[in-house]
């Protein structure tokens, strides 16, 4: 992959795949028309209508994303309480992350790995690797997400493809959140037993992406986008799409991400997909470049929304939302959390078991979690409020 910097974020570089799919166009042409004039532009009438309708169509989502589906919002979560209850039943997965590397390439203003700031640069080695794992098993977790920093250099392909090998003996779901890649490389870290991608497409709004990811090969825009399709295209057997919430207009990204995941879902019905939904955390003295963030109630009328639109998709919660929250929503929307969280690299060893620390406890983290509960607690308040805890539900033979 060349090492040349890019100016226009809608020009590939040089080793970047450029793949034919009309699935962008499909999700900007409706992002396009959904404006601030068109999401005011709607009234009780039109969210009411959403809600009667046994299925909910594309113009029934705009709606319920509109500010006149906020004073609707219990009637909302009462209707994706059932559609979460017909299509999981009472289920909620559960999954931890495991940060490999923090080395990264990009100049993105609002996190803690861009390469701009002055932290503790490291990545695991093989050795550290395994030790995470066996600590993270040993808890129980049988589903793990593997991520490092944007950085080809430092984070190569061999380099996760052995850590998706080491995490197959441990994990029967192994997850995979890195800077995007060929499907060729995809294909690869398949074979190697990775099982499914995650690609956060931070904003679908071009201005404020070029705004906010200011150099490396992130600022690419179309070759993001397109991750997801070439993971699908090498054979991983799913994806998730997922917007930073408070980067843009945070309805205007909602509809892009679940759209994202309605198009590709017809274009590849054999996989499985998911939404993500984080909230922005900004770090540092950047926050003062960025727009409020979203309140609780609004993040669960956009959560209640997708429930509503694409009731077979899961939806996972981060632990950058708070306990309650988090216990709440996955009574309504919610199908998947995580548990026992460190963002820090190596640091389920520093946390925990402090005599076993693989890595230096000054390491930082991308972003600062409000949820730190264990698994074991986890899955104990999940049980209490009546919830099955899944930690797999997938069996290769």
């Amino acid at each position: 992959m060349s090492n040349i910097e890019p100016t226009d974020i809608m020009a590939y570089l040089p080793g970047m795949e450029q793949i034919e799919s009309d699935v962008c166009r499909q999700v900007m042409s409706h992002w396009q028309e959904y404006d601030a004039t068109a999401y005011n532009a709607y009234d009780a009438a039109a969210v009411q209508a959403a809600l009667a309708r046994p299925h909910c169509d594309i113009e029934d989502f705009k709606a319920l994303l509109s500010p006149a589906a906020e004073p609707f919002l219990e009637q909302m979560a009462a209707r994706a309480s059932q559609e979460t209850a017909r299509h999981f039943g009472n289920t909620v997965y559960l999954f931890t992350p495991l940060y490999l590397a923090n080395y990264c390439e990009n100049y993105c203003v609002y996190c803690g790995f861009n390469c701009r700031k002055q932290i503790k640069r490291q990545k695991l080695s093989t050795q550290q690797m395994e030790q995470e794992m066996q600590l993270i098993a040993d808890s129980g977790m049988e589903e793990i997400l593997l991520l490092t920093g944007e950085s080809r250099q430092m984070s190569d392909v061999p380099y996760i493809g052995e850590a998706c090998r080491l995490a197959r003996q441990y994990f029967r779901l192994v997850g995979l959140e890195v800077y995007p890649l060929n499907t060729a490389e995809y294909r690869y870290l398949h074979e190697c037993g990775a099982d499914y991608v995650t690609v956060f497409q931070e904003t679908y709004d071009q201005a404020a992406y070029a705004r906010l990811h200011l150099r490396g090969p992130k600022r690419v825009w179309p070759y993001r986008f397109a991750a997801q399709e070439r993971a699908l295209r090498a054979g991983m057997r799913g994806v998730a799409c997922s917007a930073l919430l408070g980067l843009a207009d945070f309805r205007r990204d909602a509809l892009a991400s679940a759209l994202h995941v309605y198009y590709l879902q017809r274009q590849y019905p054999q996989a499985e997909f998911s939404l993500s939904c984080p909230r922005l955390r900004p770090v540092g003295d950047e926050a003062a470049q960025l727009p409020p963030t979203l309140s609780e109630r609004q993040l669960c009328q956009i959560l209640c929304a997708y429930r509503i639109f694409l009731p077979y998709v899961g939806i996972t919660v981060s632990s950058r939302e708070s306990e309650a929250f988090r216990n709440g929503i996955v009574k309504i929307a919610a199908t998947k959390i995580s548990a026992g969280v460190s963002t820090g690299v190596g640091d389920h060893a520093q946390k925990y078991h402090q005599e076993t620390a693989t890595a230096d406890l000054t390491a930082s983290e991308q972003f600062v979690i409000d949820d730190s509960r264990s698994l074991p607690q986890m899955y104990a308040d999940m049980a209490a409020a009546g919830l099955q805890p899944v930690l797999n539900d997938y069996l290769y033979v």
